[in-house]
């Protein structure tokens, strides 16, 4: 008789690899009820993610310190949950108008593994550490490592490296914080259930990880000023449709008419931060910018020409 390697019995005790007792029948259900157990089951997700917010907030102040400072965030994952980092961080330039190496994505097995899965590429610490020295990972920086089963060797030797190197790191997973056994600053863990499809990680597990996330650098970049009220001030231009919300989100925050806000926004540069600064302050383009420099980019203080320090 083979004897069973000692990775057959630790995924057999993992949360993410129960089998879900209200799926049970869902190979001869009809579609229709297919959708109901999912649905239901989608439901418990919000509130699981609901229970990590001490956790969260926590992560969001260590990741707001770090860009203030000169830092970045990374994310490494694998498989579904590196491909969740690299959505991520690919979504914050057009949406926040940052640098799009203020937040980045490893996943194992490297961009090939974005679309394929790469075999055995997670399953060695050593490439995860790579990953963060080929990435030029330094002091200051942030390092979050998302791994559903907590287990993924790939994230587990990123997040250990990057203690090494001096950054402050985060880990999210949906296994319970009573077995958490790994040295981080702040682990979020969201623990979703069986899925409905054992072991089925994209599914639950991967909806409450894109949550995190997004709270994650959502809740930074308002902390940051790229938020006005609860609009995006601080996009890209970079596309049709990102330009006519540019201009809708002047034309809403000042009352002005279609043709006023292109032609304040083209006085502005095209940036809709110093546009609404310009016309709500009545000043002009450099003194918007010297406002907002002095309000360290929050729009309501450099309306009101104010210096802020966000605390």
């Amino acid at each position: 008789m083979a004897q069973r390697p000692p990775l057959f019995d630790e995924l057999q005790q993992l949360a993410t690899e129960q089998r879900n007792p209200r799926s049970m029948e869902i190979d001869t259900a009809s579609v229709s009820s297919i959708l109901e157990i999912m649905n239901a089951e989608d439901h418990l997700v919000a509130e699981a993610v609901g229970t990590q917010l001490e956790w969260i907030s926590q992560a969001v102040d260590l990741i707001v310190h770090a860009f203030r400072n000169g830092g970045r965030l990374f994310y490494a994952g694998a498989g579904t949950s590196g491909r969740l980092g690299i959505l991520d961080a690919s979504e914050c330039p057009p949406t926040f108008g940052t640098d799009p190496e203020l937040v980045q994505g490893l996943i194992a097995g490297g961009l090939p593994a974005v679309f394929q899965a790469q075999e055995g590429a997670e399953d060695l610490e050593e490439n995860g550490a790579r990953a963060l020295d080929e990435a030029g990972v330094r002091a200051g920086d942030v390092v979050c490592g998302i791994a559903a089963s907590r287990r993924t060797p790939y994230v587990i030797g990123a997040v250990k490296h990057a203690r090494t190197l001096g950054c402050k790191t985060l880990f999210v997973t949906c296994t319970p914080r009573a077995s958490f056994n790994i040295d981080v600053d702040v682990a979020i863990c969201p623990v979703v259930g069986p899925e409905v499809i054992m072991g089925s990680t994209r599914m639950k597990s991967g909806t409450a990880q894109k949550l995190v996330l997004n709270m994650l650098t959502t809740a930074s970049m308002i902390r940051m000023g790229k938020v006005y009220e609860n609009m995006m001030v601080d996009l890209q231009m970079t596309n049709a449709k990102l330009v006519e919300r540019s201009k809708r989100t002047v034309m809403t925050v000042t009352g002005v008419e279609y043709d006023e806000a292109t032609r304040i926004l083209d006085a502005a540069g095209g940036h809709v931060k110093t546009a609404l600064v310009m016309h709500l302050a009545d000043v002009s383009r450099d003194d918007a910018a010297g406002r907002l420099a002095k309000a360290s980019g929050f729009v309501r203080p450099a309306i009101e020409n104010q210096a802020y320090t966000p605390a």
